[in-house]
C-alpha cells in the first residue's frame, strides 16, 4: 500500500515539487499523472496552453474539476499554481508579431519555456520532476504523403522538441535525483494508418532523444529521463485525430488483456518515478 493508501508501490513523494506541462482540463494523461505525484504527496504545479488558460482556471475555481479532484484519501487535488504556458517557443525573442498580436494571448505574460522555468525559479527554487505532456501536429489528419514541410516542422517542434527545451531550461532547478517523464505513442515504430501530418515521426523523435537526455542529464544533473507508451485514449486532444474511438477500439480487440485503457494513477505514477 502506498502513503495515499491505494495499491501499488510504495512511494512517498512528501516534500517533493512536480511540473507538469500540458494539463488544460480533467481528461488526459497530464491530469492523471498530477493527481498520481499529488496522491503520493508531491507539490504539483502546472503549465497550460495559453490559449486554454481562462478556460482551464474558471473550471477550476467554480469547481468543475472537484469530482476528479478526489484523491484516494478522499482529499481534493491542489495544484499550487498554474502557469501559462506554450512549449513551442524558447524565449520571447522567438515570438512572432502574429502570436504575440493575438487575442487568445492576450493578458498573459512571460508563457515562453525560458520565461516559465525563471519564473518557477522566483517563485519556488526548485523542482523534483518534470513531466512532458505536450504533443500538437497541426497537420495530422493529412496522410504523411499529403503533409507540408511546415505541418510536419511543426509536428516535430511541438511534440518532441518542445521535450528538449523544458529539460535545457528546466533542468538547471531540479534536484539531483530528480525524474523526468514524457508521453509517446506506439506510431513511432509501427504504422498507424491516419496518424499523419508527421506526428508518427515527432514520436520517434522524442523516443530518441530520451536515449541521449537520459545519457546527458543524467551526467550532467542526475536527473532520471524515460518516456512512455500507454496507448491510445480518448482525450480532448486526442479526438484531433479524428478516429481516436476506432484506434481505442482496435487496441481493445487486439491486446492480450483486453482492459478498457484508463488514465491510472499508478501504473503511470510507477513507471515515471522508477
Amino acid at each position: 500500500m502506498s502513503q495515499s493508501g491505494t495499491q501499488g508501490l510504495p512511494i512517498d513523494l512528501r516534500g517533493k515539487r512536480a511540473f507538469i506541462a500540458g494539463v488544460a482540463d480533467d481528461n488526459g494523461y497530464g491530469w492523471a499523472i498530477a493527481k498520481a505525484l499529488a496522491a503520493a504527496g508531491a507539490e504539483i504545479l502546472v503549465g497550460t496552453w495559453v490559449p486554454a488558460l481562462n478556460i482551464f482556471e474558471t473550471s477550476l475555481r467554480r469547481g468543475k474539476f472537484d469530482e476528479s479532484r478526489k484523491l484516494p484519501d478522499g482529499s481534493l487535488m491542489e495544484i499550487t499554481k498554474v502557469y501559462p504556458l506554450d512549449a513551442v517557443f524558447d524565449s520571447p525573442e522567438d515570438v512572432p508579431d502574429d502570436v504575440k498580436a493575438n487575442k487568445r494571448y492576450a493578458g498573459s505574460s512571460n508563457w515562453t519555456v525560458k520565461e516559465v522555468a525563471e519564473t518557477v525559479k522566483n517563485d519556488f527554487g526548485t523542482i523534483d520532476i518534470l513531466v512532458h505532456s505536450l504533443a500538437n501536429g497541426p497537420e495530422v489528419k493529412n496522410p504523411l504523403l499529403e503533409t507540408s514541410r511546415k505541418g510536419y516542422l511543426a509536428a516535430v517542434s511541438a511534440s518532441s522538441y518542445s521535450f528538449i527545451s523544458l529539460l535545457q531550461h528546466f533542468l538547471p532547478i531540479m534536484n539531483p535525483g530528480g525524474a523526468t517523464i514524457s508521453l509517446t505513442y506506439i506510431a513511432s515504430e509501427r504504422t498507424i494508418p491516419g496518424y499523419g501530418g508527421g506526428m508518427s515521426s515527432a514520436k520517434a523523435a522524442l523516443e530518441s532523444d530520451t536515449r541521449v537526455l537520459a545519457y546527458e542529464a543524467g551526467r550532467k544533473g542526475k536527473i532520471r529521463v524515460n518516456t512512455i507508451s500507454a496507448g491510445p485514449l480518448g482525450s480532448r486532444a486526442a479526438k484531433a485525430i479524428g478516429f481516436i474511438e476506432k484506434m481505442i477500439e482496435y487496441s481493445y480487440v487486439n491486446a492480450p488483456l483486453q482492459k478498457e485503457l484508463w488514465a491510472g494513477r499508478n501504473y503511470l505514477l510507477s513507471l515515471c518515478l522508477h
